[in-house]
């Protein structure tokens, strides 16, 4: 059972994380409600990944309070709620399985080891596999797919928990320009279905049509909260790194002979401009 509608799927309050001894990430507020879809970006070293794991109870939460659906987290139930697609990792894990068997472990912790899959976990790998358009490959074996198929099997296998809250660590790293389009339009079709998703990525330009929302970190704090304002679109770790007040104090737009790795930028994209012109003023900045 759900906790009321009104209620933020996800709340973090004066939440700090890191690692033994070391905070990285200092008293952030964070709310997010229900079908939102919100881009946590920052430079590399800003802190996206540690937020990340400690929303997942991976990194030691040293301060502060985090609440999924109204209920304190991490917990059994909190994990069960959140779906997680992680950066990288061997789908099928070196044993030959088909696409169907991979998304349907994300049934397993649903019921207990002994109990055998029913008619529903069936239509959920089903419906999963529907929404990422993989259900022709469903037979298919997982490691003979494409860098992009690759991620779309791990996304379904995350909403085949059903969850409420679907998290993903750079969903477009490592694919290639027409797999990160074809990523973009499924997250987008998700979207529709009111899927609430928080995206860490930094590659925010083929997700602009998808979030409504950026959340941007430095050195462990927000320093952005708010719509995708156009300083943010195309802008690479370095600018980024400026970022004050909504706004980029050296708001530079690296090209090609650019000395600077082609890694770090973002990936453009013909609608940013308009994306960026219908998001507004500058928006209310949270500084924790």
């Amino acid at each position: 059972m759900t906790a009321d509608p009104s209620t933020p799927i996800l709340r973090l309050r004066r939440a700090s994380f890191g690692y033994g001894e070391s905070v990285v990430v200092h008293d952030v507020d964070l709310e997010m409600a229900r079908g939102e879809r919100v881009a946590l970006l920052g430079s590399n070293g800003s802190g996206k990944t540690t937020l990340l794991r400690g929303l997942l109870g991976l990194a030691a939460r040293t301060g502060g309070s985090v609440e999924v659906d109204g209920a304190p987290a991490p917990s059994r139930s909190s994990r069960r709620r959140t779906g997680y697609v992680p950066q990288a990792m061997t789908v099928g894990g070196g044993v030959p399985s088909t696409v169907r068997e991979v998304v349907a472990t994300g049934r397993l912790p649903l019921r207990r080891s002994w109990v055998p899959a029913r008619r529903a976990d069936a239509d959920a790998v089903t419906e999963a596999l529907e929404a990422v358009h993989m259900a022709e490959h469903a037979h298919e074996d997982v490691s003979e797919l494409s860098g992009g198929q690759q991620r779309r099997v791990l996304i379904a296998r995350a909403l085949a928990a059903e969850p409420d809250l679907l998290v993903l660590d750079e969903p477009l790293a490592g694919v290639d320009a027409a797999s990160a389009r074809g990523l973009a339009r499924t997250l987008a079709a998700l979207a529709s279905h009111d899927v609430t998703l928080l995206v860490v990525t930094h590659e925010i330009g083929p997700l602009a049509d998808v979030v409504d929302r950026a959340v941007v970190l430095r050195e462990g704090r927000v320093v952005h909260d708010g719509p995708l304002v156009p300083g943010l679109l195309g802008a690479s770790d370095e600018a980024l790194a400026t970022l004050e007040h909504g706004h980029l104090r050296h708001h530079h737009v690296h090209h090609a002979d650019d000395d600077v790795p082609a890694e770090r930028g973002w990936v453009a994209h013909p609608d940013t401009r308009r994306a960026a012109a219908s998001a507004g003023s500058h928006p209310e900045t949270h500084r924790a």
